[in-house]
């Protein structure tokens, strides 16, 4: 199972949680990991023993002055409305 993720460091920040921000690229949420390791047991009951192979493969990096203009909390979102039957 593939999955993406936008990784925000900033060294500087003020707390510790926030110098490394893991990210949904859609929806801005933080990962829970142990979400896509159960889908990985396929939810079932029981206690395993899991080998977890992650592979980082950067596919962009951001220069830091783009970095520094984006928010990585924002996530835009589109309004649609419908036309009202006259």
């Amino acid at each position: 199972m593939i999955k993406h993720y936008i990784l925000h460091i900033e060294p500087n920040a003020q707390h510790p949680w926030d110098r490394y921000v893991l990210r949904d690229p859609i929806t801005g949420e933080r990962p829970d990991l142990s979400q896509l390791v159960l889908q990985g047991v396929n939810h079932e009951a029981g206690a395993y023993l899991l080998a977890v192979d992650v592979n980082v493969q950067v596919l962009e990096r951001a220069s830091e002055a783009d970095a520094a203009q984006s928010n990585p909390l924002e996530v835009s979102t589109v309004k649609r409305g419908f036309p009202h039957a006259s």
